[in-house]
C-alpha cells in the first residue's frame, strides 16, 4: 500500500508554478462530517493489513480522497460526544473552552466565541450546510448561522437511510432504486447550494448526515449492502464479545458508513460536473466512535475518540499516509488559513497546512506526537443530581493515559433498573437508552451484554464496559492496542505514568480547563450539572442504582 501511495504521490504531484497558481485562488471548502462514524474505511485496511472490521466494508469515495490527498493515521476528536466535539471543531478550541457548548443536553452557544464558518462568511465565502452541524443545543446550528444557510428542502431521508431503504424494499422496490432516491435528495440540496453561489465567490459547505447515528435497522448491513456479519468473526476489538448478535450489529453499523460514503460520491460528482472539484479542499471525518458499543461513544479509548480523516485539495501533495497526531479542533485554523483569514489567537487548534503542503509521509511534523481528549456531561440523567463523568486523556504513539476525576461515579451512567426482578428486557435495552447506563445508546450490542452480565464468561466484558474505573488508567499500545489491560498500578510503569500525568495537567492548565483551574466547580454546578427542559427523559422517575 505504501508503495502504491508513493507512486500516486508522483502521479498527483504538480509543478511549483501550478501550486503557486492554485494557492493564489482561494479554494472552496467541502467538509463531509458523519455522525458517530469512527475510524472505519476500506483504505485503512490496506494500510494496516488484514484482521480488522475495515476488511469488510467498502468506501470508494473516502478512499479516493485519501489516495489523491492525505490519509491520517492518528486523528482524534477532543470529546467523544456530539455537541462538545462540534463546539471544538467550529471554534478551533478544546471543548472545555466553549462554555455551555462543552456539554450535550443543556448546551447553549456563546455567540462571542469565533466560529470558522462565520469568519469565512465575513471574508467573502458563500457558506451553506446540509443536515446536522451543531446539535443538540440552543440555538440549533448557531455557529453556522443557525438555519439561514441550510440547503435541504429536497428532503432529509438520508438521515434515516436504513429505515427508508428497508421500508421501500418491503414494498417491492429494489435496494438500488431506494438508494438512488435518497441520493437524489442529497444531489438536489447540493445543487441548490451551488446555484445560489455568486460566480466570484469561493464556498464553504458542511455535509452532515446523521444516518450513522443510531437507530439503524437490524440486519440492514447484509440486506442493503451485502455485508456478511460472520466475516467479522475474529476481527472485532477484543473488548467486544465475538458473538453473532454483536457481529450483526457491527455489520449494520458499517453499512451506515457505506451509505454515508455513497452520498459523498454524489457530492463529489456534482463538483466535478461543475468544474469545481480541482479548486475544492475536501475534508472527510466523523464526530467520534461507534454508538451503542462498549468503549465507543462517550469513552476516551481509541474506539471512542479515534476517527477517519482524509484531506485533498489545491496545494496539497497527494498519495501520502501521515502519522502526525491531529485533533479535529485543528481543522478550524486550517480552513481559515486556506481562505486567507488569520485564525483568532483564542484558537488552541494548530493549522495542518505545514503537513498538508509537505511531500513527506509518516511523521511529518515532529511536534505532532500527542493529543488530548476529554469529556464531561453527555446525557443529563445518566447519574444522580445530573452529574458529569469528568475525564481527560493524553494519547501518544506509545501510550494512552486517562485521568478519571471522580472514580466513585459510573462512567456510562448509573446502573438504573438492574436491581429489578425481572430485569430490563432485551427489547427495552435495544430500543430505550434511558433504561440503564444512559450515556451509552440503546442497541443490540448493549442489550446483549447487559442481559449476559451474570454469565461468568461475559461478566468481565460487562464490568470493563460499565463498571467503575480507577482514577488513573494507563495502556501500552504496542502490546495492548485495544486498551484492555490497565497497567497504571504496576511499579515498572510509575515513571512513565507520572510523566504522562504531568504533561496532561500542564496542557489543561495552559488552556484554562475549568476542571483543573477552579477544582471543577464550573462543571459540577448548575447549569452545567443541572436539569434541562427537554431531551434525556429528565422527568422520568429515577431508579436506585444497583448492580
Amino acid at each position: 500500500m505504501r508503495r502504491t501511495l508513493s507512486i500516486a504521490a508522483i502521479l498527483c504531484a504538480v509543478s511549483t508554478s501550478a501550486l503557486m497558481a492554485a494557492e493564489a485562488k482561494r479554494p472552496n471548502i467541502l467538509f463531509a462530517f458523519a455522525d458517530d462514524w469512527g475510524r472505519y474505511a476500506s483504505c485503512y485496511a490496506a494500510v494496516e493489513g488484514p484482521g480488522t472490521p475495515n476488511d469488510l466494508l467498502k468506501t470508494p469515495n473516502f478512499d479516493r480522497i485519501a489516495h489523491e490527498g492525505v490519509l491520517f493515521q492518528h486523528a482524534f476528536v477532543t470529546a467523544p460526544s456530539c455537541t462538545p466535539c462540534r463546539s471544538s471543531i467550529l471554534s478551533g478550541q478544546y471543548f472545555w473552552r466553549t462554555g455551555r457548548g462543552a456539554i450535550l443536553q443543556g448546551a447553549q452557544w456563546d455567540s462571542s466565541i469565533p466560529a470558522y464558518p462565520l469568519l469565512l462568511k465575513d471574508n467573502g465565502y458563500h457558506i451553506g450546510k446540509m443536515y446536522k452541524v451543531w446539535s443538540p443545543g440552543t440555538p440549533a446550528d448557531a455557529p453556522y448561522g443557525q438555519q439561514a444557510h441550510a440547503y435541504q428542502k429536497h428532503g432529509g431521508r438520508m438521515n434515516q437511510f436504513s429505515q427508508v431503504v428497508t421500508a421501500a424494499m418491503a414494498k417491492g422496490q429494489s435496494a438500488d432504486d431506494a438508494k438512488a432516491e435518497i441520493y437524489g435528495e442529497v444531489r438536489g440540496n447540493f445543487q441548490d447550494f451551488l446555484a445560489a453561489k455568486p460566480a466570484d465567490q469561493p464556498f464553504c459547505f458542511w455535509f452532515g448526515p446523521t444516518n450513522v447515528h443510531r437507530k439503524w435497522i437490524k440486519g440492514s448491513g447484509k440486506a442493503i449492502w451485502g455485508l456478511d456479519p460472520e466475516q467479522l468473526t475474529g476481527k472485532l476489538p477484543k473488548f467486544l464479545p465475538d458473538v453473532p448478535e454483536i457481529r450483526q450489529d457491527f455489520a449494520d453499523y458499517l453499512g451506515e458508513a457505506m451509505a454515508f460514503d455513497g452520498a459523498l460520491g454524489v457530492i463529489l460528482a456534482e463538483l466535478e460536473a461543475k468544474g469545481e472539484l480541482q479548486n475544492t479542499m475536501v475534508v472527510i471525518s466523523g464526530d467520534h466512535g461507534p454508538p451503542g458499543f462498549p468503549h465507543g461513544k462517550c469513552n476516551l479509548y481509541d474506539f471512542g475518540t479515534g476517527v477517519s480523516l482524509a484531506i485533498k485539495g489545491p496545494g496539497i501533495l497527494g498519495g501520502r499516509v501521515v502519522e502526525d497526531f491531529v485533533n479535529l479542533m485543528d481543522l478550524a485554523p486550517t480552513f481559515l488559513e486556506a481562505g486567507g483569514v488569520v485564525p483568532p489567537a483564542v484558537m488552541t487548534g494548530r493549522s495542518l497546512w505545514p503537513t498538508l503542503k509537505s511531500s513527506e509521509q509518516g511523521l511529518v511534523d515532529p511536534t505532532r506526537t500527542w493529543v488530548i481528549t476529554g469529556r464531561e456531561r453527555h446525557v443529563a440523567t445518566a447519574r444522580d443530581d445530573f452529574l458529569p463523568y469528568p475525564q481527560r486523556a493524553l494519547r501518544t504513539a506509545d501510550y494512552l493515559y486517562i485521568h478519571n476525576f471522580h472514580p466513585e461515579r459510573w462512567p456510562q451512567g448509573n446502573p438504573y433498573n438492574l436491581d429489578q426482578t425481572p430485569g430490563p428486557s432485551v427489547e427495552d435495552l435495544t430500543e430505550n437508552t434511558y433504561v440503564t447506563f444512559h450515556d451509552e445508546d440503546a442497541g443490540p450490542a448493549k442489550a446483549w451484554l447487559v442481559t449476559h452480565r451474570d454469565d461468568s464468561e461475559w461478566k468481565p466484558y460487562f464490568d470493563r464496559a460499565y463498571g467503575q474505573r480507577p482514577q488513573e488508567e494507563l495502556y501500552v499500545l504496542k502490546t495492548d492496542p485495544d486498551q484492555i489491560t490497565n497497567v497504571a498500578d504496576q511499579a515498572n510503569m510509575a515513571a512513565i505514568k507520572q510523566q504522562l500525568h504531568d504533561q496532561l495537567m500542564a496542557e489543561l492548565k495552559r488552556t484554562h480547563d475549568p476542571r483543573v483551574i477552579d477544582d471543577g466547580k464550573f462543571f459540577e454546578t448548575p447549569p452545567m450539572a443541572g436539569p434541562v427542559e427537554s431531551g434525556g427523559n429528565n422527568n422520568a422517575k429515577k431508579k436506585k442504582a444497583a448492580r
